[in-house]
């Protein structure tokens, strides 16, 4: 059965080893945060770093695995089809509308939609790793300079992950303007067992 996550909000759902995940941009142009955790030991969770070493890529997409910090794979991407993922920036925070946006009013946030649906699996604001960020179009150019993009995918694209292992997971529909081209839309999602 197909779930909604509302604009600029998050869930948190168990998923067995060998489940699968999609994620469902419904509506084109919106970026969901995903990260995960081992569901027997929550302190081995999703790493961007483990995951573009072992992957020998930062543009981790369709046959990748997402890693561990404990070099354990966690997710196999099955399909992506739109391609574009990143896994370089962080969940936007209050901090980050403060500091990039010069907000210095309430915003919501995914890393606070991730810590708080996280929380009854005692999961702490501490814990949230670097999110893989599902549809966000993130370039840079020759000197490293990096600039966020509108996503390119459209209306229908989705991603099909199979959980490795038996994990916690925490998703969202982005809060960040310039991640989403200007625009708060929901995110789908299903669990095919």
């Amino acid at each position: 059965m197909i779930q909604k996550i509302e604009p600029q909000s998050g869930v948190a759902f168990t998923l067995n080893k060998g489940e699968q995940l999609k994620i469902i941009d419904s509506h084109g142009e919106q970026v969901s945060d995903l990260v995960v955790f081992n569901k027997h030991d929550i302190h081995e969770k999703i790493s961007s770093g483990k995951t573009m070493d072992f992957e020998e890529s930062i543009l981790i997409s369709s046959g990748n695995y997402i890693w561990s910090n404990r070099s354990n794979k966690m997710l196999h991407i099955l399909e992506d089809t739109n391609g574009r993922n990143d896994f370089l920036l962080a969940p936007c925070s209050p901090e980050t509308f403060q500091i990039m946006y010069n907000n210095p009013d309430y915003h919501p946030s995914c890393f606070e939609n991730l810590f708080t649906k996280l929380a009854i699996y005692d999961i702490k604001p501490d814990d949230i790793p670097t999110a893989f960020n599902v549809f966000m179009n993130v370039v840079f150019d020759a000197n490293g300079k990096i600039k966020v993009l509108p996503p390119t995918s459209k209306s229908g694209d989705y991603v099909l992950f199979e959980a490795q292992m038996d994990l916690i997971v925490g998703m969202t529909a982005c809060s960040a303007e310039d991640s989403n081209g200007g625009t708060f839309k929901p995110i789908h999602y299903e669990i095919i067992k």
